[in-house]
Parts: structure tokens; C-alpha cells; sequence
């Protein structure tokens, strides 16, 4: 009998089990990156290593080498040896960095001392410094260089060991084994699966007949029987007694209104709705304990037995997430699909996980029974179309969902990426379905559990994190106060956490290996290298929490500073303001560099940076460069400031707020423009209050002719001497500006205190000079026209049948024709 394949029981592991090993898999790279800190802090003072343990190294090495030209390893020895030399590699890769501190002083050292004059001019005393210097950093360096030659061997020993392992899986993939259709071998595998049924049930005679097993269930009865009672009340209740708290704790909770109200009574009823699983597991555990501490099932039925908690656990959890999913109401569903098609979707996934259940039976049995070949593929086979049938039933109950979204859709109109994902994965499904039991029945074993079961799998992981989004979203409604916390943004940021999180957890699920996860993400964390500098994302996230922390700092700086520093001072609102504008720039500027440094980042490294964008911006970017020192200018300048009544380009306005790329001016018509800071700079800006608030307004009119001159400019001026708003120094002025077409034409021109209320000014004065005039009898005309008609004799009215008569009747006729009907109407 042979040995199953590694890849047979890695696509027949549990989902349960692979969402575990997956989440351990998160946990411990977490736990690495938080403990890399204080690892690398510990770095400087690592010693070399010693010859013993460079005995070992070297010793390991070469049986790693040995190992591979031989190929004759097993998949397990294979990963024990892989485990031996990553560690090797991390004690290599702590090495490098011993006496980093010393051997960065040396070589600043000899930096300052520089290179040796060729003329041999240097003193002696300078040249045996430098010596040795030169000496003390090669005797330095001389283990970091042997830890770096040691650790580059081990990677290269790792990899050649991960190829040879992907290349047995990749073989196993396409590997042909016996078909379970071939009635040639139905007699022999049947025959030993007969076999290994009836040893377990045999172990169980013979322990029944065994006085010591006997004495022992005896002894152990008292615990026995009341775990058996108490498991199945458990068991066989539990549910129902969960399902009525759950029930009662909804009515109750029915009455109150309110999201948050609403959310933190699902929430509970959610928590609470758990005990659907827990309490009959208990009672599971329970059953479990009393029958192995009977100890009448020999070994291979003790293996089983100890399995069932994790079948159960796969059982109970499906069941419950497909009533999470596809509740009916009055109980609020993840998924608001047509309750009518609920109850199926609940039975088939409970179908899904029983299949999954029975393949993990299946494969259990086959491996402590130490089937062949053929007996495998005749247990596995029929375990496999049930898996497919769930999956297929499932498939098609999910696109008959889809169904009527896609076909609402009109022509050339895209479907909504959620619906597209969704019958990506139905027809991937069905797909599945259809061609794993195919690839098993020609022989393909392997191939096809290599499908189905992680599509299944899959199914399972999605069902979970559906179920925690729908979680979080509910805890996101008790502190919102959106009517719908679903389609906020932080649920949405929450689901692509999730889907970040899942990505391991779906790569061990298709077969990828936990160490080729720990090997990328030792290759992530290892960061890439620009110029000299390695660059890693630890590197990155400190440079971003002291860049954060900086500019948190700055705003609390300007904020003091505009609200309690700066309104003490003489400076006016627009030195405030840049002032305030200056801080900010120069306290973002310190930050980063901060950050920068206070990351490890060498600055020098950043000038091949630093030279491609100077290209880039040279050719692309030069317009918002342009822009920001142009900000920088009118900060430092202030030709304009916050609150000034400005005119730029055609557009006039009250200037709210000047940035770094552009300034905003609010027109008269509450209406927002804004404007480039270089137009500002390079352009013509009048400034109607700058400095002051005093400016001038011109009013004009014009009266009748005939008129007394001298007397309408004494009213005019009256008039505007009158004014509060105008000043009486210098006095307003009063100008006969000329005679026009239709008037004589005066002009009011005086200054205002606060030139912002010119056009109310300008309105009140019209109103003054219309009142007096009407009062002293001064016309302001209106537009006067002579009209000359060329032919005025046509106007005298002229006898029937003269001459001139019957012409223009004549002429008439002749252009009645050209008139239409709406011509006549009009």
C-alpha cells in the first residue's frame, strides 16, 4: 500500500482548518513585524559566530546540498531541512549588522582624513592613522562580509528547496492514477475497503472481550453516563433553546426605535445567536469525551472520534452562517434576497458543509487505514459528486439570483462591479462542478480535488467575512448617525480590510504553502533598494507616524497662534494670515524631514528621486510649481489679503481665502472663483481696499437743456455733502462734463470713508438727486430723435383712380404674393 500523496491530503484538509492556519499564518507575520524593531535594535552588538556553531552551519549546508543532488527526501524532510535553513539565514541576516556603529565611525573617520596625496606629501603620522584606520574597518567587516556569504547560501539553498517541492506538487497535479469507472479494479479495492471497515469494528470485539478494557469502562461509568446525558440534552436542544432566546430577545426588543437603538439590538441578538454553535458543541465535546473515555475503540476509532468535535464545529458553523445569511424575517439578513428562495439556500449550504464534512471522513479513513491507490479513488469518487452537486445546486441558485440584475441592464450600460464579481464566481462554480468529477473519473485525482475542495472552501471564507462585515457594520451604526451605515465609508474600508486579510488565507486554501507566505512576506519586508539604501515598509510606516505626528504639531501650532497669539499683535488680518500660512509651510518642511531621518532614509539617496521629478516638473508639472512659489510671493508680499475687494481678469470680488495652488474670491453674486496664484503674480489685480477702506465713487446724470447750470451743481453738491458716508476733506466735487445728445451731462465725484459701500452710496445719491430735482422742477430728459421721411407726399391722402392710386394699388398686388399666411396674421 502506498503512501497518499502530500498534495492528496492538502486539498482534503479542512477549510476550518485552513481558515485557522491562515489566521495563524497573519498573527505570526504581525508578530514578527512588531518584534523586527527590537531585533534590529539589538543588532549593533550581535557577535560573530563561533567556530563550533560555523562548524554546524557548514555542516547543515552541506546535507542540505547532499540532500538535494540525491532528491530522494521526502516532502517532510524537505520542509525540516527548509525550517533549519531560514534559521540559519536570520542569525546570517542579525550578523550583518554587528559593529555597524563602529564601522560607520571608521569610515567617517576616514572620510575626513581623505585619500592619500600622490606626491607622498601627507606627514607620516596622518598616513599611519589612516593605515590603521584601514586595518581596524577590514577586521570589522571581515564577519559582517562572512555572515553576508553565509546568508546569500542559505537563500540560495532555501530556493532550490522550494523549487523542488513546487515542482513535486506541480507533478502531482498532472499525475494519472486508476479510474474509478474501471470495473477491473472494483473487486480489489472494494475487497480492501471491506478490510479496513472491519478492523476498527474488529479492535472494538476484542476490547469487549478484554477484562482490563472491561474493568476499566467500569471505573470510568460514573463519568460516562452523565456526560452522555448531558452531551445529547446539549446536543439534540441546544439549538432550540438558543433559537427561543434569540426570539424572545428580538420581541422584546422590537418596540425601540432608532439606528443606533436598531443596531445595538442586532448586535446583541447576533452575539447571543452564536449559542446556536457553542452550546451544541459543548454537548458535542461532551459525547466525544464519554465515548473515548470508554476505551473500547482501539486506535483507528479513537483517531476518528477525536475528529468529530472539528467536523461538528464545520457542521454547526455552516448552519448558522447560512441562517446569518439568508435569514427569514422578521430577522434582518446579510444578503435581501426574495425570502422565498431562503429556506433553499439555506439547505444548500448546509448540503455544501455536510459534503465537506463527509470528504474530511473520507480522507481521515483513508489515511489511518492506509489505503492503496484504488481504494482511495473508489472511497474518494463518490465523496467528490456530492461535493460537486452541492456546488452546482449552489451555482445555480446564486445566478438565478443575478439573473434579473443582468437583464435590467441596458444596452451598453456596465454592470456593477459587486454583479460582475458575483457571476464571475457562479460560472467559475459551475465550471468546477462539472470538470472535477470528469478529472477524477479518467484518473486525475489529484487535479481534481485540487479544484474542488478549495472551491468549496472558498464558498466557506466568503460565507465568513460576509458575516463579519455585516458585524462591523453594525457596530459602525452605533456611532453614526447616517440612516444607511452600509453605504458609508468606513464599512466599505472595513470590507477591503478583510479582503487584504483573506488573501493568505485563500492562498493556503490553493495550495500554496506556509513557508512560500513566510518567504514573501520576508521579501516584502525586505523592501527594495534606491541607489545605496534599502528602502522597507518599516522604514515607511515610521517615516509616516513621525510625518503624522509632526503635522499634527504644526496645526495645533497655528491654531494657538491664529487664535491666541496673533490677535494680540498690531499685524493686520492678511500678516496674520501668512504669518499663520508661513508656520504651517515651514512646520510640514521640518516634519518630513524629521520623518526622513528619523526613518533611517538617507538623504543623499533621494537625489536620484529629487533629479526625475526635477524632469518631471520641468516638463509637466512646471504650471503648479509656477503656482506655488506664486502663493509663496503674495504670502510674503501681501499685495492682497484676506478680506480685500479686489479685480483681476474680469472678475471682481472679496478675496476668502489664498492657498498654496490658487486663491478663491467670492463675487458680489456669492458665487466662488478661483483664480491661479500665478495670474495673481503676473497679471494686473486692482485693489480697491488695500491699506484702506477709502475710495471714491462717481455719480452721473443729466438734465434738460435750458437749464441753470450753476444751479444744478450747487444741488448736486448739497447733495453730496449731505452724505454720512462722504468725506468733507477732501470735499466732494461737482464737473460740468459737457453737452450731450440729449442732455447736459454733470458728474458727482466724492470719496467715501469705506469704499465697500459704493454702490449703496451711488443708489441712495440717485435717489436725493430724483427727489430734489422733482422739487426744484429740474427735467432729466429722455433720449430725443427727429425722423425725416424721404417720400412725405404719400402720406396726403389721394382720390380713387389717380395715377398714384392705381400705382400703388398695383404694387400692392404685385407683392401680395410674396406674403404668408403668417405674414398676413401678424
Amino acid at each position: 500500500m502506498t503512501q497518499p500523496s502530500r498534495l492528496v491530503s492538502l486539498a482534503r484538509t479542512s477549510w476550518f482548518g485552513r481558515i485557522a492556519a491562515g489566521l495563524v499564518c497573519v498573527l505570526l507575520l504581525i508578530t514578527l513585524e512588531v518584534s523586527a524593531p527590537m531585533v534590529s535594535a539589538q543588532v549593533s552588538g550581535v557577535p560573530a559566530l563561533s567556530d563550533e556553531e560555523n562548524q554546524e552551519w557548514q555542516a547543515t549546508a552541506r546535507r542540505a546540498e547532499l540532500t538535494l543532488e540525491a532528491g530522494r527526501a521526502s516532502d517532510r524532510a524537505l520542509e525540516r531541512l527548509r525550517a533549519q535553513l531560514v534559521e540559519w539565514r536570520e542569525v546570517f541576516t542579525d550578523a550583518q549588522g554587528g559593529h555597524s556603529q563602529r564601522i560607520d565611525n571608521l569610515q567617517s573617520q576616514l572620510a575626513v582624513l581623505g585619500p592619500a596625496p600622490d606626491d607622498g606629501s601627507e606627514s607620516a603620522e596622518i598616513t599611519a592613522r589612516r593605515q590603521d584606520l584601514t586595518e581596524r574597518l577590514a577586521e570589522l567587516r571581515a564577519p559582517v562580509l562572512a555572515a553576508e556569504t553565509a546568508a546569500s547560501r542559505a537563500a540560495g539553498l532555501i530556493a532550490e528547496v522550494d523549487t523542488v517541492l513546487r515542482n513535486r506538487q506541480a507533478d502531482a497535479l498532472v499525475s494519472i492514477g486508476p479510474s474509478p469507472l474501471n470495473p477491473v479494479d472494483w473487486a480489489e479495492g472494494l475487497a480492501e475497503l471491506k478490510d479496513a471497515v472491519f478492523v476498527p469494528l474488529q479492535e472494538v470485539r476484542a476490547n469487549l472481550d478484554n477484562e482490563l478494557r472491561l474493568f476499566q469502562f467500569r471505573q470510568n461509568l460514573l463519568v460516562i453516563i452523565p456526560f452522555s446525558l448531558f452531551g445529547a440534552l446539549l446536543l439534540m436542544r441546544g439549538r432550540s433553546w438558543t433559537g427561543g432566546l434569540v426570539s424572545r430577545l428580538r420581541e422584546r426588543l422590537r418596540l425601540a426605535s432608532g439606528a443606533r437603538v436598531t443596531a445595538s439590538a442586532e448586535i446583541l441578538t447576533f452575539v447571543v445567536s452564536l449559542g446556536k454553535v457553542l452550546v451544541p458543541w459543548t454537548g458535542l465535546l461532551l459525547l466525544v469525551q464519554a465515548l473515548l473515555l470508554t476505551g473500547m475503540f482501539g486506535l483507528r476509532g479513537e483517531a476518528l472520534i477525536a475528529q468529530v468535535p472539528l467536523w461538528g464545529a464545520i457542521l454547526l458553523g455552516a448552519v448558522w452562517l447560512c441562517d446569518k445569511l439568508f435569514s427569514d424575517p422578521p430577522a434582518p439578513a446579510v444578503f435581501e434576497v426574495d425570502p422565498g428562495r431562503r429556506p433553499a439556500l439555506r439547505r444548500v449550504g448546509g448540503g455544501l458543509a455536510t459534503a465537506v464534512v463527509l470528504a474530511q471522513v473520507g480522507a481521515t479513513f483513508e489515511a489511518l487505514s492506509g489505503l492503496d491507490e484504488v481504494a482511495g479513488v473508489l472511497l474518494a469518487f463518490p465523496l467528490m459528486v456530492i461535493s460537486s452537486l452541492a456546488l452546482m445546486r449552489l451555482a445555480r441558485l446564486m445566478r438565478a439570483l443575478t439573473a434579473p440584475a443582468l437583464a435590467a441592464l441596458t444596452e451598453g450600460e456596465a454592470a456593477p462591479l459587486r454583479l460582475r464579481a458575483a457571476n464571475l464566481l457562479v460560472r467559475g462554480a459551475m465550471v468546477i462542478a462539472v470538470l472535477a468529477p470528469l478529472l477524477v473519473a479518467i484518473g486525475y485525482r489529484n487535479a481534481a480535488e485540487a479544484l474542488i475542495y478549495p472551491a468549496v472552501d472558498t464558498v466557506g471564507l466568503l460565507a465568513i467575512l460576509f458575516a463579519i462585515h455585516h458585524l462591523a457594520t453594525l457596530v459602525y451604526a452605533l456611532f453614526t448617525t447616517r440612516d444607511d451605515p452600509s453605504e458609508a465609508l468606513v464599512p466599505a474600508l472595513v470590507g477591503v480590510a478583510l479582503a487584504v486579510l483573506a488573501l493568505p488565507i485563500l492562498a493556503l486554501i490553493w495550495g500554496m504553502r506556509f513557508t512560500d507566505l513566510t518567504e514573501l512576506w520576508s521579501q516584502f519586508m525586505a523592501g527594495i533598494t534606491l541607489g545605496d539604501t534599502r528602502f522597507s515598509p518599516r522604514d515607511f510606516i515610521a517615516f509616516a507616524i513621525l510625518f503624522a505626528v509632526g503635522y499634527v504639531v504644526t496645526r495645533l501650532v497655528q491654531g494657538a497662534l491664529k487664535t491666541s497669539v496673533l490677535p494680540k499683535t498690531r499685524l493686520d488680518q492678511g500678516g496674520q494670515t501668512a504669518v499663520v500660512s508661513g508656520v504651517g509651510y515651514l512646520g510640514i518642511t521640518l516634519a518630513a524631514l524629521v520623518a526622513i531621518t528619523g526613518a533611517g532614509l538617507d538623504l543623499s539617496s533621494i537625489a536620484i528621486v529629487a533629479g526625475a521629478l526635477s524632469v518631471g516638473i520641468g516638463f509637466g508639472l512646471q504650471t503648479i510649481v509656477s503656482n506655488f512659489v506664486s502663493g509663496i510671493i503674495l504670502l510674503i508680499e501681501r499685495p492682497i489679503s484676506e478680506g480685500d475687494w479686489i479685480e483681476v481678469g474680469g472678475q471682481m470680488g472679496y478675496v476668502r481665502d489664498i492657498s498654496v495652488r490658487a486663491t478663491r474670491i467670492e463675487t458680489f453674486d456669492r458665487t466662488d472663483v478661483i483664480i491661479p496664484n500665478a495670474d495673481l503674480v503676473s497679471g494686473t489685480v486692482t485693489n480697491y481696499t488695500r491699506g484702506n477702506t477709502v475710495g471714491r465713487v462717481i455719480v452721473s446724470v443729466g438734465v434738460a437743456y435750458g437749464t441753470d447750470t450753476h444751479r444744478v451743481e450747487g444741488i448736486l453738491r448739497e447733495i453730496a455733502e449731505d452724505h454720512p458716508m462722504v468725506l468733507a476733506n477732501p470735499a466732494p466735487a461737482v464737473l460740468f462734463q459737457g453737452f450731450g445728445a440729449d442732455s447736459l451731462d454733470f458728474e458727482i465725484r466724492a470719496i467715501l470713508r469705506d469704499v465697500n459701500w459704493a454702490l449703496s452710496v451711488r443708489s441712495e445719491i440717485n435717489h436725493a438727486i430724483a427727489k430734489r430735482f422733482a422739487e426744484e422742477g429740474i427735467e432729466i430728459p429722455f433720449a430725443q430723435r427727429d425722423v425725416w421721411l424721404r417720400n412725405p407726399e404719400v402720406l396726403q391722402p389721394q382720390a380713387p383712380g389717380t395715377p398714384a392710386t392705381a400705382e400703388a394699388e398695383a404694387g400692392q398686388a404685385d407683392t401680395s404674393e410674396d406674403i404668408t399666411p403668417k405674414d398676413k396674421e401678424v
